[in-house]
């Protein structure tokens, strides 16, 4: 048996660092856990249109920053950071309904919230960028093998030492579900120093689910 581990996961504390920093005791640390998956998944469906990419969330103690890595900024941002006040009152709400309904909802605690926008420089070393491309591209039926040829090609001509691209399931809608691997370059993926991005989505297409997995080794 091969054992599996998260290229990102793997490197944290060498190369890369966590997405949500702060610090709870051990009755708080559940809610907090809780409240940022809450957070990221409405951001994720609120803005992604716009290439969202990463949530970073770090917390003080009366202060919730959140930095948004984003492809397009200018669609987050609005004309006069119009969108960004929109998105912000959003995630206040967001937070305020989570707490009722926890039964956590303390008016002397209430948090001061900062949103930054940061843009990606360069999206096709992005996996998560790379990952939703092929997975709305394969709900809209485009052969699989053009598709991710193409993304290989884009990450190669972007400066990506190696990629690899996974799909796994009903695959242009064959009776029985496989794998495919594409690949080209080299990933070291036992190598810590490696800066390697890794991301998984998944694609719901007419026969159901098609998991694509991607790594760049940049």
């Amino acid at each position: 048996m091969g054992h599996k581990v998260n290229p990102i996961g793997f490197r944290l504390g060498v190369i890369f660092t966590w997405d949500s920093r702060w610090f709870a005791d051990k009755n708080q640390y559940k809610n907090f856990v809780l409240e940022d998956a809450f957070i990221r998944e409405a951001v994720f469906n609120k803005v992604k249109i716009a290439g969202l990419t990463k949530i970073e969330i770090e917390r003080s103690i009366n202060t919730l920053n959140i930095i948004l890595h984003v492809v397009r900024p200018g669609v987050v941002i609005g004309r006069g950071g119009q969108g960004l006040e929109e998105l912000k009152k959003f995630i206040q709400q967001k937070i305020v309904e989570h707490r009722k309904k926890r039964n956590l909802l303390d008016k002397k605690n209430i948090v001061k919230l900062d949103l930054r926008v940061e843009p990606v420089k360069e999206p096709n070393l992005n996996a998560h960028f790379v990952a939703t491309q092929i997975a709305e591209q394969l709900e809209k039926r485009l052969p699989h093998k053009r598709v991710v040829n193409f993304a290989l090609e884009k990450m190669t001509n972007s400066g990506a030492r190696g990629a690899k691209i996974i799909l796994a399931g009903r695959i242009a809608g064959a009776e029985i579900a496989r794998r495919e691997t594409y690949k080209t370059g080299t990933i070291p993926l036992s190598t810590l120093r490696e800066n390697i991005d890794f991301a998984k989505v998944a694609a719901l297409t007419k026969s159901g689910y098609v998991g694509v997995k991607v790594w760049i080794c940049k």
